[in-house]
């Protein structure tokens, strides 16, 4: 299974990006897929988790400003961030959690990641 993330790149305060995240390979099913950013110096922290339901969570820092949705007849996961900040600048990255075959445990799978900087 591969996760491959699009849509990075260099935005201004204020501006908007759309991430995608495609899931291929051997899939079952997937139960939820979600997007991380890591800061340079910082931890890797959640910044939004869609589940096999469509039920959302996301933190704090991003709630009315980025979107998680899901097209789950493409395997995709996309983040629609707006108005961003340069608190936002770090490396995104794409998550899921897949079944690879009937009766498979949920492996854990993690895209390359996507660089978003915000800067003037």
């Amino acid at each position: 299974v591969q996760l491959v993330e699009s849509g990075g790149g260099l935005v201004q305060p204020g501006g908007s990006l759309r991430l995608s995240c495609a899931a291929s390979g051997s899939i079952f099913s997937i139960n939820d897929m979600g997007w991380y950013r890591q800061a340079p110096g910082k931890q890797r922290e959640l910044v939004a988790r869609i589940r096999s339901g469509g039920s959302t969570n996301q933190a704090d820092s991003v709630n009315g400003r980025f979107t998680i949705s899901r097209d789950s007849a493409r395997n995709t996961v996309y983040l629609q961030m707006n108005s961003l900040k340069p608190e936002d600048t770090a490396v995104y990255y794409c998550n899921a959690h897949i079944r690879d075959y009937l009766g498979s445990p949920l492996n854990d799978y993690w895209g390359q990641g996507t660089q978003v900087t915000v800067s003037s």
